[in-house]
Formats: structure tokens, sequence, C-alpha cells
């Protein structure tokens, strides 16, 4: 394995390494700052604890890429192909996603806070123990999933697919659920928050909630319960 470590690397230098005999295939606590990175072959490679702050992936091949600990706050990931990517540990917030490539991809226990993803192809993504606070997901499918500890709090989910899914934990405080579906899933162990009379018999409609929660909703709407 050929690991290039504790470096501060521009595009032009990551264009040697890779072109080398011997391509690196690891980057460890590397920085690769505001740098354009715009449609290279970066498939396979782990980046450990690197800085990718405010760098542009956009049409980059990332394909089974492997993260960890990685700082890519405002990064830029439009039409990047991230087939099969696992992101661990990540500040991934603010980052762009649009029309970008997600099949199969996990994102673990990171930082979403703002990230927009629009138009992805998000088959098989899996995203777990993630805040997506104020994050734009506008018609993303859940459909199914089991849900772990999603904070969607004050997110845009408008037109999800959420049927069936099922939620241990997480937040859907002050999110906006227009247009999203929830028939069959079951959203006992999930914060709700404040929710609409519009979002009970429109988004909500069909979906499974606890006696606690109920009684908590419709004390949230004016209504006393004795």
């Amino acid at each position: 394995m050929n690991i290039v470590s504790d470096s501060t690397l521009t595009r032009a230098d990551l264009v040697r390494l890779l072109a080398q005999p011997q391509p690196v295939t690891r980057f460890d606590r590397c920085s690769f700052d505001g740098q354009d990175l715009g449609s290279l072959d970066l498939r396979n490679i782990r980046f450990t604890a690197c800085s990718l702050a405010e760098a542009r992936l956009a049409r980059a091949t990332l394909s089974e890429t492997i993260w960890e600990r990685c700082r890519i706050g405002l990064g830029d990931f439009e039409l990047a192909d991230l087939t099969d990517a696992s992101f661990t540990a990540c500040d991934l917030h603010m980052t762009k996603w649009a029309r970008s490539r997600l099949s199969s991809a996990t994102i673990s226990d990171s930082k979403l806070n703002g990230a927009g993803f629009s138009e992805v192809h998000a088959l098989g993504l899996s995203l777990r123990s993630c805040r997506l606070v104020g994050a734009q997901l506008r018609g993303m499918s859940f459909r199914k999933q089991v849900l772990d500890q999603l904070d969607f709090s004050d997110a845009d989910l408008g037109g999800c697919d959420f049927r069936d899914a099922v939620f241990n934990g997480g937040s859907l405080r002050g999110a906006s659920l227009k247009g999203a579906r929830f028939q069959g899933a079951d959203l006992r162990a999930a914060e709700l928050g404040g929710i609409t009379v519009y979002d009970l018999t429109g988004s909500l409609k069909g979906a499974v909630i606890s006696a606690e929660q109920a009684g908590q909703l419709i004390e949230s709407l004016g209504v006393r319960v004795m």
C-alpha cells in the first residue's frame, strides 16, 4: 500500500501521485483545502483524517472511496460518482451533492447540517447517526428503510418517501414535510416537535405514533388533554 501522510497537496501534486507506477492508495492527515479536484479518478482511495474544506470534487470518480474522520465542510460533490463510497465520522456541513451518484453509499456518524441533496441518484444509500439539520433532501426516498438516529430538524423533506420506514430515534422537529409520504412509517421513537394540522391530515396520514406523542401533538395544537 502506497501511503502519503501529513502533507499539504495541490491538484497538480495529486495528479502526479496518481500517475506513479505504484499510485497512492491512501492519504493520512493530508490537506486539500480549497483545491479543485474535479473530474479526477480517485476510485478506491482511502482518506483518513484529511481536510478538504471548500474542495471542489465535481464530476470526480469517487466510487468505493473510504473517508474516515475527514473535514469536508462546504465541499462540492456535484455530479460526482460516489457509488459504494463510505463516509464515517466526517464533517460534511454545507456540502453540495447535486445530481451526484450515491448508489449503495454509506454515511454514518457524520455532520451534514445544511447539506444540499438535489436530484441525487441514491438507490441503496444508507444514512446512520447523522445530523441533517437544515439539510435540503427534497424528493429523496427512504421507503422501507430503518433510519437510525437521523436528526432532520428544520430540514426540507418536501416530497420525500418515508412509507413503511422505521425511525429508531432521530428528530423531525421543525422539518418541512409538504408532500412527504409517511404511510405505514413507524415514528414512535422519533421526536416530532410541533406538527401542524396540515401535517397530521396530509403527510403523516397513515403513520404510526405512540399514545404519548399523540397527546403531545394535540396539546401543541392548543387542545387540553384531561
